[in-house]
């Protein structure tokens, strides 16, 4: 009997998990049981943190608590700092939070330590501290000198002060909330898996979320909110232009690509058969986005391209097609965008570290061998 071979594991059910699902009745995303769209819209991203960690909402005192050891973390150690400006400024942005990682774990007076206390404080300070890799970065390529964290700023508050240098409008910051909470957890995609898989060999959590960030970096994975972007900018970007004017533009761009079988990013899902459940939160914040920097002509693009798939292929925007563009008005250059992605997906990434250390068991799948027969010189 010849054994049945999945290709990309599609299909094959690895292992059980409590950190999220996709509930195919209500097509919605489900993170410890809670649908993330309830969640965007009624708890801080350091609250939906703890949530994925522990498994239960946190109260008031561990939410304080929390909050406290944030903000006391946030700031970068010179070794770190030092490390990304020896990397250059035209390698990709995921290539320096790939590095940040790994010199902070390698930095971690308890590297070796995985005890279940110790990783938590870890995930914690990898929370707290990649805010500031991706601001570092952003403002070196800008040639712009970095900012120091405020501790009277909340997470995202934070984040953009350190990114931009400015407080930014309650509008942008409430945004920018609801995409880190849609980012931070999606179940056994690959680089979460790639995580259990350098887990499961009993291997530290840095080295872990390490490999993830690599995982993440490959276009079949990540990238898509950039490529989003990507998009928008071969159809051109007229701040002066009509809605209806850069829709008829746009559509016309997705007709004249799709004829051409050209590949476009921001629509589809693997998991989502009836559409993403994250779209529609992430459309009201880049709606708020466009509202606040008046940029009708943004919307426009979004509708037309989101018109013609639909007309087309029956094929529905992911969370990426909102989120790119409204990274952009917040203004973030268009490669710090799957960085961001980290910055929201350290916490789904370190939940399931914490469940694979919890009950661990060596990933080794076996293979079907393909090759000659054996043979002899």
């Amino acid at each position: 009997m010849t054994d049945e071979i999945r290709k990309g594991l599609a299909g094959v059910v690895a292992d059980t998990t409590a950190v999220s699902k996709v509930n195919p009745e209500t097509n919605s995303l489900l993170y410890r049981g809670y649908p993330v769209q309830e969640l965007a819209a009624n708890l801080s991203f350091e609250e939906v943190a703890l949530l994925l960690w522990n498994g239960e909402l946190p109260s008031a005192t561990e939410r304080d608590e929390f909050v406290e050891f944030e903000r006391a973390h946030r700031r970068l150690d010179d070794a770190v700092r030092t490390a990304i400006d020896l990397l250059p400024t035209d390698c990709h942005p995921m290539d320096v939070g790939r590095t940040a990682v790994s010199v902070i774990g390698a930095n971690d007076a308890e590297s070796e330590v995985s005890t279940p206390e110790v990783e938590l404080r870890k995930a914690k300070e990898l929370f707290a501290k990649f805010p500031a890799v991706v601001a570092y970065d952003q403002r070196r390529r800008r040639g712009l000198e970095p900012i120091e964290p405020r501790d009277d700023l909340d997470y995202s508050q934070n984040f953009l002060w350190m990114t931009f240098g400015e407080e930014a409008a309650p509008e942008v910051v409430e945004a920018f909330r609801v995409s880190m909470v849609l980012y931070a957890e999606h179940s056994f995609n690959a680089s979460t898996f790639t995580a259990r898989v350098v887990t499961s060999t009993l291997s530290d959590l840095h080295s872990a979320v390490t490999a993830a960030i690599g995982a993440l970096k490959g276009s079949l994975h990540g990238g898509a909110n950039e490529a989003v972007m990507h998009t928008f900018e071969e159809i051109g970007i007229d701040p002066d232009e009509s809605r209806e004017d850069a829709a008829a533009r746009a559509k016309a761009w997705m007709e004249d690509a799709l004829a051409k079988k050209k590949k476009v990013m921001g629509f589809g899902h693997r998991v989502y058969k009836n559409g993403d459940s994250r779209v529609p939160t992430m459309k009201d914040a880049l709606d708020a986005m466009v509202e606040h920097y008046g940029r009708q002509e943004m919307m426009g693009l979004y509708d037309g391209l989101e018109a013609a798939m639909s007309e087309a292929k029956g094929i529905l925007p992911n969370l990426d097609y909102p989120a790119g563009p409204t990274y952009h008005l917040m203004g973030f250059d268009t490669e710090m965008f799957t960085p961001l992605f980290i910055a929201s997906r350290i916490t789904g990434w370190t939940a399931h570290i914490r469940e694979q250390r919890a009950d661990n068991s060596l990933i080794r799948p076996v293979s079907a061998y393909s090759g000659p027969d054996e043979r002899h010189l």
